[in-house]
């Protein structure tokens, strides 16, 4: 599996540089839009190593904007510490408000609020958890932007406000992550790279989120995110445009802690394949992708990573 996506992610790179010299520059040019190969992510900081996914693609590079995105993940995991076999259904629920706004030439806020809804399946029934999330608020600043905008380099700094409930019941499970939000106060630095030209945009993105310890002296391992994904568009005309994406996210999370302390089996890493869709009607834009494993080593493999769906919607303002 993992050489098959890798394969594909060679050829569809190698077939839009092979394209590049022979086709014309298609972004569609309103100001009020958001631009498709724009979409690609820096990622949430909800804060947990299963369930805490990053959601691949987020807007934080249009001029301004608002909209809503939905992401939806699937693991499976033990029911329990004492059995081997994963029986248990994990689903991750989040739609969540979002918005960017421009404070100066080089420097914009960004800001979003989650809605969360959370369900398992275990041998006593469904347990459901429902609620508002953990809030995020980042600055996020050009560093480079070429005069022929084929390079642009953005960096962000940003904070995770513990506005979603956290449950220490829930901590002790199998799954920490079962939460609506970590209790705590998390940071997190952004770099993102951007390489566009006519058809082409490849993007490559890392965050580092630093997670502080809640009032019930419980902390969730820091994390890095990492991604990179091809942009070819497809379809345009003086209104609209339409790209496909295809990339590879990974994530890799430390132990967690209670009062200082390691607990086992917390750590972990996953690697995915990535592949969407992208498109944008004069202020309307509007993304899709789907995000399966290629390695999935969570909890020292208590925990599966199956999929994951996300889909935004954002109007330009």
């Amino acid at each position: 599996m993992k050489n098959l996506f890798l394969l594909i992610a060679i050829c569809f790179v190698q077939n839009v540089l092979a394209k590049t010299k022979l086709d014309s520059i298609m972004m569609v040019q309103n100001p009020g839009s958001t631009s498709c190969f724009d979409e690609e992510f820096f990622c949430d900081a909800c804060g947990c190593a299963a369930g805490n996914g990053s959601s691949g693609f987020e807007s934080l590079l249009n001029p301004q904007f608002i909209g809503v995105k939905y992401f939806a993940q699937h693991y499976k995991a033990k029911e329990n510490l004492f059995t081997n076999n994963l029986t248990q259904d994990q689903y991750f629920n989040t739609i969540q408000v979002w918005g960017k706004i421009p404070i100066t030439k080089k420097l914009s806020v960004y800001a979003s609020i989650p809605l969360q809804s959370h369900h398992k399946t275990t041998v006593n029934g469904d347990v459901k958890i429902s609620g508002i999330g953990d809030a995020n608020v980042m600055g996020i600043y050009q560093i480079i932007n070429s005069k022929n905008t084929f390079h642009q380099l953005n960096g962000g700094f940003g904070a995770k406000i513990p506005t979603g409930k956290f449950n220490e019941k829930s901590a002790l499970g199998t799954n920490p992550s079962f939460q609506l939000g970590t209790g705590s106060w998390d940071y997190q630095l952004v770099i993102n790279y951007k390489y566009q030209k006519n058809k082409l945009a490849l993007m490559f993105n890392s965050d580092y989120i630093v997670k502080t310890e809640n009032k019930k002296h419980y902390q969730f391992g820091n994390q890095w995110n990492y991604a990179a994904a091809g942009f070819h568009n497809i379809w345009k005309n003086e209104n609209s445009i339409i790209s496909g994406k295809l990339g590879l996210q990974g994530e890799i999370f430390a132990s967690n802690k209670q009062f200082q302390e390691n607990i086992p089996k917390t750590s972990g890493d996953a690697l995915y394949g990535k592949f969407g869709f992208e498109a944008s009607y004069k202020k309307w834009s509007l993304g899709s992708e789907i995000m399966l494993p290629i390695h999935s080593n969570l909890a020292h493999g208590d925990i599966e990573a199956k999929s994951r769906l996300g889909i935004f919607i954002n109007f330009g303002i």
